[in-house]
């Protein structure tokens, strides 16, 4: 069967641009699932600490993402992400990623009784 000069070649060179590209896809997604995995499993294994501490900052980031379905429409969503930073009696500070609804509820100056896991927020009780 004839084919053009460098037809097969081209096919060739994309089938292997698109291979190393699913490649690299698939191991962004493998690193991040063993990434979250070891966190979760670290936290598990951490023991629960209560401690006083205050708030110190409180901070917000959104992320945005753009969804395409078939009709060559968009859609676009936002994730908001809230984080606390708490200080110690020792001067050490801790960032715990919060709710939306306890990023509302604490305010800058609280002091009180931080109850965290490894990375993981668990609770604050304000002392009055």
């Amino acid at each position: 069967m004839f084919q053009p000069f460098g037809y097969s070649s081209m096919f060739g060179g994309f089938f292997s641009i698109f291979t190393i590209v699913f490649l690299l896809i698939l191991g962004v997604i493998i690193f991040t699932l063993i990434s979250n995995a070891r966190r979760w499993h670290k936290n598990n294994n951490s023991p629960r600490l209560t401690v006083e501490a205050t708030v110190v900052t409180k901070r917000m980031s959104t992320s945005r993402h753009t969804h395409h379905n078939m009709n060559h429409a968009s859609h676009t969503s936002y994730t908001d992400y809230y984080y606390v930073t708490f200080q110690f009696e020792s001067g050490d500070r801790l960032e715990l990623g919060v709710d939306g609804q306890q990023y509302g509820l604490l305010v800058e100056g609280d002091v009180g009784k931080l109850t965290f896991q490894g990375t993981r927020y668990l609770s604050f009780d304000r002392v009055r």
